[in-house]
Order: C-alpha cells, then sequence, then structure tokens
C-alpha cells in the first residue's frame, strides 16, 4: 500500500514564542490526504490556512510536530533538500497566476524543466503536452498580455503539472477570476484529480471547496478535520 501524499501530526507555527506577542499560527493539526484524493482547506482571513498551506509546500517549517511529503519527512532535509522536494514533489498554482510577461505560454509552462536538468530537447514536447492537458494546445505561442485571465491560470496549471508531481497545490485558484470562469477551473482541477492526481486547494469560497471530495476547516489556528462544514461562504 502506498504511502499518502500528505502525512501531518501535531504540526504547529507559533511566532516569537515564550514572549508577550506570541502568536499561535497554527495549532496541533493533524492531516492525512491519500493519493488521488481532492481536498479544500477552507478558512477566513487570518485563520491559518496560509500558515498551513506553507507548511505543505515546504515554505516555512514548522515549530513542532512532523510532515511526511510523499514518504519523505521534511525534517530531515536542509534548504538544498526542501528545494529539491517543492521541485519534484509539489506543483504550486496561485491566485496572481505568477507568469513571465515576455515568455509565451509555452516558455513558461517549460521554465521549471530548466531546473529539473531536463535537455533543451526534450522541454518543448513536454511543455507542449502540459498544455494540451489544460486545453490550451492552440495558444503555445502567446504571451500572458495576449491572454485571457482563465487561459494564464490554465498556463499556469500546466506549468505545475510540467514535473509530473504527486501534489497539485493552488492557493486560492479562482480569486482573480469571474464566476463563469471559476467554474471552467475547478471542472479542470476535477478533471485532473480523475486522471489521477492528488490536488489540495485553499480557499475562503464555499462554492470552491464544493468541488472538492473533503472539506477541511481552519478556524483560529486549529484544523477541523472531519464533520465540520460550513453553511455558507466564509467572510
Amino acid at each position: 500500500m502506498s504511502s499518502p501524499v500528505i502525512d501531518i501530526v501535531g504540526l504547529s507555527k507559533i511566532y516569537n514564542a515564550g514572549t508577550p506577542a506570541e502568536v499561535v499560527a497554527l495549532r496541533s493539526a493533524n492531516l492525512t490526504v491519500e493519493r488521488g484524493e481532492f481536498l479544500a482547506i477552507m478558512g477566513a482571513s487570518g485563520s491559518g490556512k496560509s500558515t498551513l498551506m506553507n507548511m505543505i509546500g515546504c515554505l516555512d517549517q514548522p515549530t513542532s510536530g512532523s510532515y511526511h511529503c510523499d514518504g519523505v519527512d521534511v525534517a530531515t532535509l536542509d534548504a538544498e533538500g526542501r528545494a529539491r522536494l517543492r521541485l519534484e514533489k509539489i506543483g504550486f498554482v496561485f491566485q496572481g497566476f505568477n507568469l513571465l510577461s515576455r515568455q509565451t505560454a509555452l516558455e513558461n509552462v517549460m521554465m521549471p524543466l530548466v531546473y529539473s536538468g531536463i535537455t533543451a530537447a526534450d522541454r518543448e514536447p513536454r511543455g507542449r503536452a502540459a498544455l494540451a492537458e489544460v486545453g490550451l494546445a492552440d495558444r503555445a505561442g502567446h504571451r500572458p498580455s495576449e491572454l485571457s485571465g482563465g487561459q494564464q491560470q490554465r498556463v499556469a496549471i500546466a506549468r505545475a503539472l510540467i514535473n509530473q508531481p504527486p501534489l497539485l497545490l493552488a492557493d486560492e485558484p479562482t480569486g482573480a477570476l469571474d464566476s463563469r470562469t471559476s467554474e471552467e477551473i475547478m471542472a479542470l482541477f476535477e478533471r485532473l484529480q480523475a486522471s489521477g492526481r492528488t490536488v489540495v486547494i485553499i480557499t475562503h469560497e464555499r462554492p470552491v471547496a464544493d468541488h472538492a471530495d473533503r472539506v477541511v476547516i481552519m478556524h483560529d489556528g486549529d484544523l477541523h478535520p472531519d464533520g465540520w462544514q460550513p453553511s455558507e461562504q466564509v467572510a
């Protein structure tokens, strides 16, 4: 039996620990995400969901607790090892797309392959395949300014998929999009999950979270992994 893609036990993050300014951003969180699951982490601003996302994405280190990403104990890695893990095991999608304006869609998608040591000859076919997977095979030569917001996010998703990571981690991926385009992007995430991807989305919007198989709630630094489903959008 394969190990979970995410296995978090007792994870905490405390800023200014032991001082009057101490802030508990994450308190003894436990979370398991199995391979092929679609999970939404939902919470209001300041709830701790961004802190948890930074832990899952290996962008920050916890004060205590353990995190295994695709079977790797993150605590055993130095900064270089964590960077390598992010490159190989986590595909990031952000609200602001984070595309390079002077690069074409294809060039943006291929960028992670440069750092992965993939030869120039192999990058283009892989990049074109990733664009085709998100329905943008005919937009490879377009720059971000020539694409709609939804198309730019599709390019960002293709870039996140290019190294075939076991985890796709999306932070408010529809926050900059209108409602119709948001539904299209969420439908794309559903198709990616159906193809075997593991998807984790961080959001404050209930309509976005409703696309996931499971919703966990962050509130004042506490993770509620089961049974607490909000009835409406978190403000």
